[in-house]
């Protein structure tokens, strides 16, 4: 039996030290805690869809079981899921996307992982946007290279800006990480700023890895890739999944769309470490991009995430000291709360462990994310209401 002492002779590389854990599953943690103890938590921390999965794509993928789909398939996918990928992609693009452009990956989180390995060296600079998801920040640090941070600003509607991109690249820049609608801030590119950025990138012939695993999730406008932009054929990496449009987190099915010389790296990678994603899921992929029935589901889900979005914005700006911007797409609202006093951390422990109410601090996401705290409405419209009054009151009794 393994002692469970902190004493071990075990010596850590120092890559280690690059990497922590995830804040959104460290509060969820907590707040499960405070669930067992007997209290009613209010959930905005994760970033999870509250919908099952639709009942015509799980049909699939046990039928696709009970069919023998259980071994081993080709390392990328099987043929059957890239043509449905390719095919599903092509109209986001413009172009016919190849099949062998396409490779799935166990979770999106290995797209950017992998394309960091197959593109970057020790000591380059990657060029994120902050805010921005956690883990681009992890993986770029994990890997030696260097993050430098592209601000997003609320008062330009978390656009990135082209120019200020431009003065980030040096030499070292190996690659450019976007995300579109965002995470955290719902922020979706404009056209004109697509336009832009792609400019700058295809003049410095620098690859870009767009996530854009939100991408069906749009409240107004319809999603715009960086991928149909001009000069970006060659040079983007475009990362998606079943996680969020179908509600299949739990699947770890993520795929990315990019140049096939690098495809065909990042599908040796996939050879020694994944070996292949599960069988089953990618037959369950097959009937989520090609089904009708699929198709109306995210637009039910959509429709019920704007009605959402919507009260949550409206109430949270109801709020003294609280100024809330409506997210153009995803499921996070990421509200300024310097005028209420309250330094982000200290709000964001304050309200879970006094109001019960589960946030985010915005600093988790990066330096601009000071003043601000994160909050999913991936939660019933009921939720959203009651945590909201809790953040009211727990605010009016406790003036800063």
């Amino acid at each position: 039996m393994m002692s469970s002492s902190l004493q071990h002779p075990l010596k850590f590389a120092e890559r280690m030290s690059h990497i922590g854990s995830v804040g959104s599953f460290d509060f969820a943690a907590r707040a499960r805690t405070i669930e067992a103890a007997g209290h009613d938590v209010v959930h905005f921390e994760i970033g999870e869809p509250d919908f099952p999965t639709p009942e015509n794509i799980v049909d699939v993928a046990v039928k696709a079981m009970r069919d023998g789909a259980t071994s081993y398939t080709a390392s990328a996918g099987t043929a059957e899921a890239r043509r449905a990928a390719a095919k599903y992609v092509s109209p986001r693009a413009g172009f016919d996307i190849e099949p062998e452009s396409v490779v799935f990956v166990p979770g999106s989180k290995n797209v950017l992982y992998f394309t960091l390995l197959a593109l970057t060296e020790p000591g380059d600079e990657v060029i994120i946007p902050d805010p921005g998801y956690p883990t681009y920040r992890a993986l770029v640090e994990f890997l030696g290279c260097r993050a430098v941070p592209l601000a997003l600003r609320a008062e330009n509607d978390y656009q990135p800006d082209p120019a200020e991109l431009a003065s980030l690249i040096t030499d070292k820049t190996s690659l450019v990480v976007l995300n579109v609608p965002a995470n955290p801030t719902g922020g979706a590119l404009h056209r004109e700023t697509a336009e832009g950025l792609a400019t700058v990138l295809a003049e410095r012939q620098l690859p870009v890895y767009a996530d854009e695993i939100n991408c069906r999730i749009m409240f107004e406008s319809p999603h715009v890739s960086l991928l149909e932009m001009p000069g970006m054929r060659d040079l983007a990496i475009v990362s998606d999944g079943l996680s969020k449009a179908w509600s299949m987190c739990g699947w770890r099915l993520g795929f990315g769309v990019m140049p096939p010389a690098l495809a065909e790296r990042i599908g040796k990678i996939m050879v020694q470490t994944s070996a292949c994603t599960a069988t089953f899921t990618l037959a369950a992929a097959v009937e989520a991009f090609s089904s009708p029935a699929s198709d109306r589901a995210v637009e039910t889900m959509v429709g019920e995430f704007r009605r959402r979005r919507d009260v949550i914005v409206q109430r949270l700006n109801a709020i003294e000291g609280i100024t809330c911007h409506a997210p153009a797409g995803a499921f996070y609202v990421f509200p300024d709360i310097t005028a209420t006093g309250w330094r982000e951390k200290e709000l964001a422990n304050a309200l879970l462990d006094q109001a019960h109410v589960a946030v985010l601090p915005g600093t988790g996401f990066g330096e601009q994310g000071t003043g601000h705290i994160r909050l999913s409405f991936a939660t019933s419209e009921a939720k959203i209401v009651e945590g909201v009054d809790r953040i009211e009151r727990f605010l009016v009794e406790n003036k800063r």
